[in-house]
């Protein structure tokens, strides 16, 4: 497969059905979400799966999540508790990933759950996903498609550049408007933080009534996004900086001179959007050291440190 061989599909209605398709068939089609662009293939074929692990390059002890139109399909294949069903009552569709009991007769790939009997899923909230989910009518396994441990793709063209030699097919739907991945809350027993992503953390907290637990092992990850190194640009990252010391590029945030600025107004929701997308620009400069001002740790803020505490970490 080569450059010319990816299809770069619109995200009208003929497009959707050629994507579902190529799905239906064991290919690869990158589609955007609300959160980063996705790499999906169908999550009940195992060979269609293998080969989103190979176009990455990612750990298969690394799960994947799967995507579906509603929570009725979600609970076709996973079991639902009270605190499950709550949450995905208040923020499916959304840029949240629920981590539940695997049905036994839920015709998942093993290579999606990493061998696991438990299942990430979620419900995106974009309507060339939904689309897509409804064009197929089946479940579609979906990590960010970008090499594994690189920085996440917002738009077509970051997908394009990643993985244009190595997947069938991209449906450009434009930007994504959340710009981070998806929360992802454990809801084996009692709820618990996996990552922080697109839904602030209070938000689910305050849905709950009650603050959730905190589970991470990047040794052994049980959903995505839990390896200690992951989100990299090719530059070494310095976090919490004042300023930009010797040869560095300093990537802003708030009102200081910087060579690029996630919000200048100190928006952390800009600062979300815009982050992957500065990851990006920063590889395009060819930017070998990079500094990065500090984050607010809190609401969407906990999910773009996550992101740039991976981004920072020895590789």
């Amino acid at each position: 497969m080569n450059h010319e061989q990816l299809l770069s599909l619109p995200p009208d209605v003929a497009g959707l059905e050629k994507a579902a398709a190529i799905l239906q068939r064991g290919g690869l089609v990158s589609f955007p979400t609300e959160t980063v662009y996705g790499l999906g293939a169908d999550a009940r074929n195992n060979a269609a799966v293998a080969g989103i692990y190979e176009a990455k390059g990612r750990p298969s002890f690394n799960p994947l999540i799967v995507h579906v139109p509603d929570v009725s399909a979600a609970e076709s294949y996973c079991v639902f508790n009270a605190a499950a069903q709550h949450l995905a009552q208040g923020f499916w569709p959304g840029a949240l990933t629920l981590v539940l009991p695997l049905r036994a007769d839920a015709g998942i790939s093993k290579l999606v759950t990493a061998g696991l009997d438990t299942l990430a899923v979620r419900v995106p909230d974009h309507p060339v996903a939904a689309g897509l989910l409804r064009a197929f009518g089946g479940p579609v396994a979906a990590p960010s498609a970008n090499p594994s441990g690189r920085v996440s793709p917002t738009a077509a063209a970051h997908v394009v550049a990643g993985l244009g030699g190595r997947i069938d097919a991209v449906v450009d739907g434009g930007d994504c408007a959340v710009g981070v991945e998806s929360t992802i809350v454990s809801c084996i027993g009692e709820p618990a933080l996996l990552r922080a992503g697109g839904i602030p953390v209070e938000a689910l907290e305050a849905c709950l009534g009650a603050p959730l637990k905190t589970l991470h092992d990047p040794s052994t990850p049980i959903a995505p996004g839990q390896l200690a190194s992951h989100y990299a640009p090719q530059g070494k990252v310095r976090l919490n900086a004042s300023g930009a010391g010797k040869g560095e590029v300093l990537l802003g945030f708030g009102p200081v001179e910087a060579d690029l600025n996630l919000s200048v107004a100190g928006d952390l929701t800009e600062a979300a959007a815009r982050l992957f997308a500065c990851l990006h620009e920063l590889d395009a400069m060819g930017a070998e050291q990079i500094a990065v001002s500090p984050i607010p740790d809190h609401g969407l803020g906990r999910a773009i440190n996550d992101r740039l505490k991976r981004a920072a970490a020895p590789r």
